[in-house]
């Protein structure tokens, strides 16, 4: 499962692991990504999402047909 949420286009950003030492190697930030389904009653199918946390709790505010409406809207295929 790629870090990639479909709804916000949250990816994962990078940066440097600094140690006691001050030795710097990479890393990398991933963000908190969930597969979650949800119950699309315009069209009387489920769907399943590729979420971050964040876009659930938006997903929760807006409802899941303005959801699926903006990650179309993106491109995205749902």
């Amino acid at each position: 499962m790629s870090a990639h949420c479909q709804l916000t286009g949250a990816v994962p950003g990078f940066g440097k692991r600094i140690s006691h030492s001050h030795r710097r190697t990479s890393r990398r930030f991933d963000p908190n990504i969930q597969r979650k389904r949800y119950w699309l009653a315009g069209e009387g199918r489920y769907v399943r999402l590729t979420l971050s946390a964040r876009a659930i709790k938006t997903v929760d505010v807006i409802g899941v047909e303005a959801a699926v409406a903006r990650i179309r809207a993106r491109g995205g295929k749902v």
